[in-house]
């Protein structure tokens, strides 16, 4: 064990206020704080109250000034387009200075909202850093959302100015954003002031006369504008939760404490310098986009790249390993998902050979479970350091790592380790009692949660306090299970909801997938709970098989139903594997288990907004149909 991790994490804990007033060192601050950490109004804790900063300076305008204005800054890498395209420090301040100028024309000041509604072009993080350099509020809804969910979003952040764009691209399809952007405007009660639309060659969209404003028209009039200072408990953003319908989470996040924490994750977490290339192979629509594509490299002085493409299709298995070469790729991180779409595709990893890796030192996984399958088989072919970690969006960065940066840890395939520094985390029963090694419960984290976390909901303190707070007084809660092992190492299982309980047997669905994601043949997996008269649930596995596999169906199903049997045991009731073609996903990866169990119980369900494919959902409604048709 790193006796330097175990020393920093014990320090976090006993004296956060000298730990994280020496990480704040690493910021730039108009004026210093008051108070590291104010606990006057628990259980609404502030970090760094009294603090002026701001975040744009930090991550753009002091490495132009401390003489790394040449040094690049962001690499834009579009496989659908066939772009690539680099800015340096000094460009992205050019870029970034005149569209704030473009914001401030609009009459815009402080506090004020800007909703950017856009997919993975540069484009896009200019938009973010200009709503950060003059202290507007950003709320990034992903490209492509469907209106109804995009109109729930413009009425609860009442943004007076969008950001758009023409049309974003998956694959070889384009997608008009104008027409689902106007449709949203029609449903919502706020109205805009202002859309500024990008135009891309691929799509030109129609602008409302009055409304709308031409994005390179706009930029030719504008004068750069300068950074403003903001307190460092001042909102940088809002990020409304994924797959939410009704009235959306806003998750706040602040630009004091978020810039200290994204900083410090960057050295002590992911292990990087300034100046080393990190990707984040996500898109600026989720956390994981904002943290570590925009803000977190970029604080940092590192490089960072976004990426307008797929981990296969875009044109093949290949294109990842195509980046980490091209552009030198020395930290990547990416969603499991991701790996187990490229280990279908090329399960002996035969397109790695096609490429010079020896830059890339460490791959980081997130944001959706890590089989250890998977995890084996990215660290044998990369041969690296392949590393699960755990956090969320409400947390925005990580808060179960091995932090590389303070000294590896053995990896345990299955944890993502031991808790960040600044992270209390606790298992306890449904009672609040904490429990032992090996006992699986409910994941929480013992309050004050450490800068960058969410400090409450978007004008919804007591959603914050019911959603998160309630359950277990003192602590937050994360909606997930798992439990820890005797050497601090947590195992984050499924949500609370994916514990299924069969005849008085709890069982984590997480369990049950990781022993069919080892059978040899199957490149992912999902397990749910169907509702049984008798046993109360059991469990159903739903598996897509590698390329390449033509063997029957019973067969492997027969073998993974023998595998569960004599891994976990016969009081599991697992019986039924269905092999389909496709997990119905969020577009950040995230399989559809809640979805798919309605489905499968034949109760009422709606379309996911964030789906990725409705077809795929299609798909294994059928399946299911056709299982039920054959007698269960």
């Amino acid at each position: 064990m790193s006796a330097e991790y175990l020393a920093a994490h014990a320090r976090s804990l006993l004296d956060p206020e000298t730990f994280w007033a020496e990480a704040a060192a690493g910021i730039i601050w108009t004026r210093r704080w008051d108070r590291v950490l104010d606990d006057s109004q628990p259980p609404f804790y502030r970090w760094f109250t009294g603090g002026v900063l701001n975040t744009c300076y930090n991550a753009v305008d002091r490495h132009v000034e401390r003489g790394r204005g040449r040094q690049t800054a962001l690499i834009y890498d579009s496989p659908v387009t066939g772009t690539v395209r680099s800015y340096t420090f000094a460009e992205l301040q050019h870029h970034v200075s005149t569209l704030a100028g473009v914001l401030a024309a609009q009459d815009l000041h402080k506090g004020d909202r800007v909703l950017i509604y856009m997919p993975g072009v540069p484009e896009a993080v200019f938009g973010m850093l200009a709503c950060a350099r003059l202290g507007l509020v950003h709320s990034v809804v992903f490209g492509g959302f469907a209106s109804k969910e995009l109109a729930t979003r413009i009425d609860d952040a009442k943004p007076r100015v969008i950001l758009t764009a023409s049309c974003g691209i998956e694959a070889a399809r384009v997608i008009a954003y104008k027409p689902l952007l106007d449709a949203a405007i029609d449903l919502a009660e706020h109205v805009p002031e202002r859309c500024i639309v990008f135009q891309r060659p691929q799509c030109q969209a129609a602008l409302t006369p009055g409304r709308d404003l031409d994005w390179a028209t706009a930029l030719r009039d504008a004068v750069p504008a300068g950074c403003v200072p903001v307190e460092a408990t001042d909102p940088l953003y809002i990020h409304y939760t994924s797959g939410t319908t009704g009235i959306p989470k806003g998750v706040v996040r602040d630009n004091g404490g978020h810039a200290v924490a994204l900083k410090w994750a960057m050295e002590h977490v992911y292990s990087v310098g300034p100046g080393e290339v990190f990707w984040a192979a996500s898109d600026i629509g989720w956390t994981v986009g904002h943290g570590f594509i925009v803000y977190g490299p970029l604080l940092h002085g590192a490089t960072t790249i976004l990426y307008e493409g797929k981990p296969v299709g875009t044109p093949d298995a290949g294109a990842f390993w195509r980046v980490c070469e091209q552009h030198g790729v020395n930290v990547l991180f990416t969603a499991p998902t991701a790996f187990r779409a490229i280990k279908r595709e090329d399960p002996t990893g035969e397109q790695l050979t096609r490429f010079n890796l020896s830059r890339l030192r460490l791959l980081f996984l997130a944001g959706e479970r890590c089989d250890p399958d998977t995890l084996n088989w990215a660290a044998e072919r990369l041969g690296i350091p392949a590393l699960d970690h755990w956090w969320q969006t409400e947390l925005g960065w990580p808060a179960l790592a091995n932090c590389a940066g303070i000294g590896l840890q053995p990896v345990k395939p299955g944890s993502p380790t031991r808790a960040v520094p600044g992270y209390d985390i606790r298992v306890l029963d449904d009672e609040g009692h904490e429990l032992g090694p090996d006992a699986t419960g409910n994941i929480v984290i013992r309050l004050p949660l450490p800068p960058g976390t969410l400090p409450t909901l978007w004008h919804d303190d007591a959603g914050y306090e019911k959603a998160y707070l309630r359950r277990f007084p003192g602590y937050y809660l994360t909606g997930d299970a798992g439990y820890r092992d005797v050497d601090g190492y947590f195992y984050v299982m499924s949500r609370i909801d994916d514990i299924i309980n069969v005849a008085g047997h709890r069982l984590s669905t997480g369990g049950l997938e990781e022993v069919l994601a080892s059978h040899p043949d199957v490149a992912e997996c999902a397990v749910i709970g169907h509702v049984d008269a008798l046993k109360g649930e059991v469990p159903i596995g739903f598996v897509v098989l590698k390329a390449g596999v033509n063997r029957a169906e019973p067969e492997i199903a027969a073998e993974l139903v023998e595998r569960v049997r004599n891994t976990i045991g016969a009081f599991a009731c697992f019986k039924t594997a269905l092999v389909v073609a496709g997990l119905p996903k969020t577009r950040s990866g995230k399989i559809l288990r809640g979805t798919m169990k309605k489905m499968a119980d034949g109760d009422h369900f709606t379309m996911p907004a964030t789906i990725e494919d409705a077809s795929v959902l299609s798909a294994v409604g059928e399946r299911l149909q056709a299982w039920e048709r054959n007698g269960s």
